[in-house]
Parts: C-alpha cells; structure tokens; sequence
C-alpha cells in the first residue's frame, strides 16, 4: 500500500505543477497542509464526488483560500468533475479552477473564498444551519441531518477581525460540529509572523468556549489523526486543531520562507523538490495506485445510499416533514406564498397605515414567518431597533438549538458572513438587521453574497438624515450609492407600507441578496391604484400623473417621495412624481418601460434623496438637477436636520422652477 506521505505528495506536486504552468498562484499553503488534508479527506470526511449537492454531506471550506490548488488537488484526486485538463489552466479565463475558489465554477466547493477570515465565518453559519435544521427534522432513530464542518484557516484568517466575532459567536452557541484546523506556520506574506501577530491563538479560542488541541505535528497524519478523533468526540463545544506547520514543505531551499507563499518555485526548486520528496512523476502525472488511494466515489455512493434509505424510511414515518425537509433544501418557496404576499399588498394598500417603513418592514416579517418556516432572523443588538423581532421568534441557543432568531451581538461583519454560511448550507432564508451606516462593518461580507448570487436579507434601518440626534457618525450618506453600486444585489428604499410589502416580496423571490433601506421616522402611506401597486415590483412608476401637459418630472425614494408629492401639488398639473424604491430594478426594466416612467421630451427633471446625488444624474440628465447629501450630516431632531439640508417642500419647489 501507498504510504501516505506519498499520497500527500500528490497534493503538492499537483499544486506545484499548476501554479508553475500558470506562473501564478499561492504554492506554500497547499503544500504545507497537505498532510493534514489527506487525513481528513481519505479517512473522516463523509462526501459523495458523484453528487456534490448531497443534503447530508460533510461541508469542508479552505478559508485561506489563495492555497486554491489544494482544493483543487483533492477534488480531482478523490473523483469530482475536476479533470487534469481543469488543473493545467488554473487561473486562465473561464476555466473551472479560477486564481480562489468561487462558488458555482466547481463541482465541490462549498463557498467564495479569498477574504481572509469570510471562509471560517461562512463555517460557522454553515455548522449553525446543520444543528438547527437537524434540531428541527431529525425525529429519534432517523438523525437525516447529521454532518460536520471542517475548515483550514491560516495566520491571515485568524488576524482578521471578523474572526474574532464570528468563533466567539460560535463558542456561545456550542457548535460541536464545527473542526476548525489552524494551518500554524507563522508565515505571511510580509514574512515571520511575530512581528504583528503575537496573540496566544489557544488561549483565545479557549476563551471563546472551544475545545482547543495544542502543538499537533501537521505533517504526522497519526497525531493529526488522533487530534481529529477527539474533536469528533466534543458534542458541545467546536474545536481549533493547532497544526504545526511548514509552508512550501518539502522544497529545499524555500521551505518556511514567504518566498512559497505567492509565487511559482521555479523550475529549479520543482526539479529540486521532486528530488527531496522521492516524486519522480512528471508534471500532472498521477500515477494509477496513487489515484485509485485517493478515488472516494464508491466510498461516497454507498455512505449516500445508506442516507438515501434512511430517508425513505424517514418519509414513510414522516412524509409532512420530509416534503417539507425536500421543500427547503431545494431553497423552493411553499405553495402560495406569493399569493399570499400579494393579498396582503392589497390590504395593506386599502387600509393605508401611516408607519416607519422599518415598522411596516417587521408587519411584513410577522407574514414571512408564517408563511415560511425557513425564516432565520436576526439583529446585530439593534432587534428592537432594526424591529426583526416578530411576536413568536425563538431565539437561538446552545440550549435551544432548534431557535429561529439569532442575538449576533454588536458583530455586524460576522453577521453577515455568517448568513451567508447560512444561505449556502441550505434550508433557511437568513435576514439580519443593523443600522444603515454600520454597513460599512459589514461591506465585503454583502459583496460576496452578491458574488456568490446568494438569497440573504439585509434589514438596513435609520436609513437617513432624519434619524436625527444620533448625528453625523450614525447618519448614513454614501451608503445607499455604495449598495446600488454592487453588482447582483437589490437595494430597495421604499417610501410607505405598501412599498415595504412589495420589497420583501421581491426579496423572498429573487435570487440573490437584497439590501432594504428604511425609516425610522412614520411616513404617510401613499394613495395608488392596482396597476400602480404592480409597477412598484419594476422598481420605479409613476406614483402622481401630471393632469396637464407633462411638464417636469420629481424623482424621490423614502422618506423624501411624501416631499415630492406635495410639491407637486404646488408646481401644478404639469408636473410629474415618480417613486423609485429600486433603481437595479428599474434599470432592468424593458426601453418602453423606462420611456413610459421618464419619457425623454421631459428634459426638467429634479431627483431628491437624502443621500449622496451622484448616482441620480443618469436619471435627470444634464438639464435637470438633484437635491441630495454632499456633506455629512449634523446632530438635532430628524425634522430640524432635514429641514437644515434642504429636504423640504418649499425648497422642491424652489429648485424646480429653477430648471
């Protein structure tokens, strides 16, 4: 039998081959957790190459993810759609082997990674969303969730801030099944780590509540091994494995050098390597023992098998929450949920409640609950602020595991990147609600889910200027045009109840994340007819009809649509009102669409949001105009700033006729 430095070594010659046939890419990291990886994905990983979207799989995430080639190297040693033709153009345009692992190029991988500490955040949400979807459907004898989650995480993960508030929130909440391997080889790409990264790794995670194994020789598969089998024995706590390691282990002259860890060895060094390592394979050779050692696919089929059968018998047992189980991981909304939606639209219209839209936001979230028992909400300490809270939410606990809200804490990144963990996993439809500025904290966290097209909800409140007294630090500005600005995901700032039904609809629907931007003062509901209530889902429609020859038209979203519309009743029958909730959507909208809402002849055009202008000149042309934010704002009450800023009627109106 091959021995299984041998079968490492087919990990890093792969990725040595790869990096240097590109002349790019991150050969250390691959080749120092080698050895640790043919551990976990010869001998515990539980994974089927033949359906990577098996329910029940193990989900494995390589948080440092610039070492792509090693994941790359095992999917295709253990059997997935990964060819040697997908090695060799590693890192070329369009080739399922892009520079990081991207979610949805490769059968396989689980998320995005390349972010320094996103991936061991997407982790948590992942091992969150296994023990509450298995504390929802898993009856006694019939455990159909039951799986683990493994990530890789290196210095730079650890360094990364997100880190510490997404393995505290972890240890809170008890992810037993959360094995987390710390790839410890004190090198980044400055150099020797000790310089800016002195913190006690162990005695941190320890104090998060982790079981943590100290000092384990990563490239000695038995006491990596042995390290394994006790963090799978911990139900009630995850575990950091601490394995010692060597980046570039095994070349000669560049072992344990930042010279390994974002550059080709060199055809010297390759040469010199294969030498020191006994690898007298040629480049991308491996030979037939060596891959038959690796092959997991009959492995795989029969551990899906057993699976399958055990979820026949669940069905039988339980056919209601086995269609419901199917329902959910196939992300499937229930039957006549948007019918539903739709009537409640229609109510909320008819009866036209005065509200904060962050209110008429947690009256629809009161619906989405009900009609969704995937609902998995959350707040960043602001539940009772963002208004998420709905009348029979549980929260989720180390002691309630099967809870449907989670209490993140003031972690507004960890939040994010852990929904998206949690979309990714399957089964829920994460939202989570922070303050609109404190965004920010969590940017990079609401690209990837853009990126990686997934079905999150941001609850994004005190959305203006008008929140007031808070002042300038609380007060977004930018931040509207910075989501608008972000391919793949919908913004929506709507201006009443109505329009705060319509955008959650249009979220639950959407294939990707959505952003909603909402008031926290009340806003007068505004009158439409039924057409005028289906065009909102377009994203911008005429919500006032001129009543003479058109003559000028007001864009507006928010809070500032009741500002237009009473202007206009000033400017006269000439003039048009225009609501905007959604520009991406609008955008979408087919050219006679567009022309119908802001038809061309009409040159006089005034957009007004209490946000930055810049992105409004696309709709007001060169002749028209924008009132908007071009400084930050100022601490008093919400009426008084607005009215300080120029977000009022006469000011409208003044501007107007200005054009």
């Amino acid at each position: 039998m091959t021995d299984r430095r041998t079968l490492a070594n087919a990990i890093r010659f792969l990725s040595i081959d790869a990096v240097q046939a590109a002349n790019s890419g991150h050969p250390g990291a691959p080749m120092g957790m080698a050895d640790v990886a043919e551990v976990l994905w010869r001998g515990v990983l539980s994974h089927n190459p033949g359906d990577p979207q098996w329910p029940n799989r193990d989900r494995f995430v390589l948080s440092n993810g610039h070492g792509s080639m090693l994941i790359y190297s095992l999917l295709h040693l253990t059997g997935y759609d990964v060819t040697i033709d997908d090695l060799k153009s590693f890192r070329q345009l369009h080739s399922r082997t892009p520079g990081h692992p991207e979610f949805g190029y490769t059968a396989g991988i689980e998320t995005t990674t390349g972010p320094l500490g996103q991936g061991l955040a997407n982790a948590v949400g992942m091992a969150l969303a296994e023990r509450t979807l298995a504390a929802q459907f898993n009856r006694e004898q019939f455990p159909i969730v039951d799986h683990y989650t493994y990530c890789f995480a290196g210095d730079g993960c650890l360094m990364e801030g997100v880190s510490h508030e997404v393995c505290s929130m972890a240890g809170t909440l008890g992810l037993g099944k959360l094995i987390v391997f710390y790839d410890d080889n004190g090198i980044s790409i400055d150099g020797d780590v000790r310089g800016w990264f002195s913190d006690d790794t162990p005695a941190r995670f320890e104090s998060y509540g982790w079981q943590v194994i100290r000092g384990v020789d990563g490239h000695d598969a038995v006491e990596v091994e042995t390290a394994l089998r006790t963090a799978r024995q911990e139900a009630s706590r995850p575990t950091l494995i601490c394995c010692r390691t060597v980046i570039g282990f095994g070349s000669p002259n560049l072992a344990g050098s930042e010279k390994t860890h974002g550059a080709p060895l060199g055809d010297t060094e390759i040469q010199a390597t294969r030498e020191a390592m006994g690898w007298s394979n040629g480049p991308f050779v491996i030979p037939v023992d060596i891959q038959s050692a690796w092959d997991a696919r009959e492995k795989g089929a029969r551990a899906q098998a057993e699976w399958d059968q055990l979820f026949a018998d669940y069905k039988q047992q339980y056919p209601a929450l086995a269609s419901e189980f199917e329902r959910r991981i196939q992300g499937d909304l229930p039957a006549n949920a948007l019918a539903d939606f739709d009537r409640a639209i229609s109510d909320m219209q008819a009866e036209s409640p005065n509200l904060a839209t962050r209110k008429a936001s947690q009256n629809a979230i009161e619906l989405v609950a009900k009609l969704l028992p995937e609902t998995f909400g959350g707040s960043a300490d602001l539940g009772h602020s963002n208004l998420t809270v709905w009348s029979d939410c549980l929260a989720n606990s180390k002691e309630n595991p099967g809870g449907n809200y989670v209490h993140y804490g003031v972690r507004e990144f960890g939040m994010c990147a852990l929904m998206n963990g949690v979309a990714l996993h399957g089964g829920f439809l994460p939202f989570g609600g922070t303050f609109l500025i404190f965004m920010e904290y969590a940017r990079n966290a609401v690209r990837m889910a853009g990126l990686m097209k997934q079905r999150v909800i941001y609850v994004f409140t005190h959305d203006s200027i008008g929140l007031g007294e808070d002042g300038p630090t609380h007060q977004p500005v930018e931040q509207l045009a910075s989501l608008r600005s972000t391919p793949g995901l919908e913004t929506w700032r709507p201006c009443d109840t109505t329009e705060t039904f319509v955008a959650w609809k249009e979220a639950l629907s959407y294939q990707g994340p959505t952003a909603l931007a909402l008031s926290r003062q009340g806003l007068a509901n505004q009158s439409r007819d039924p057409q005028q209530v289906a065009n909102i889902a377009r994203g911008g429609y005429v919500l006032t009809k001129e009543t003479a020859a058109l003559e000028m038209i007001l864009i507006a979203t928010g809070s500032e649509v009741e500002l237009a519309v009473a202007a206009a009743d000033i400017l006269g029958g000439g003039t048009r009102v225009v609501s905007m909730p959604s520009t991406s959507r609008f955008d979408q909208q087919d050219d006679a669409f567009r022309e119908s809402i802001l038809p061309g002849s009409c040159t006089k055009r005034l957009a007004i949001e209490a946000g930055h202008p810049d992105g409004w000149y696309k709709y007001v042309g060169l002749n028209g105009d924008v009132i908007g934010m071009r400084t930050f704002g100022e601490s008093g009450p919400g009426a008084d700033v607005m009215k300080h800023f120029g977000f009022t009627v006469d000011h409208i109106v003044t501007k107007a006729k200005a054009l």
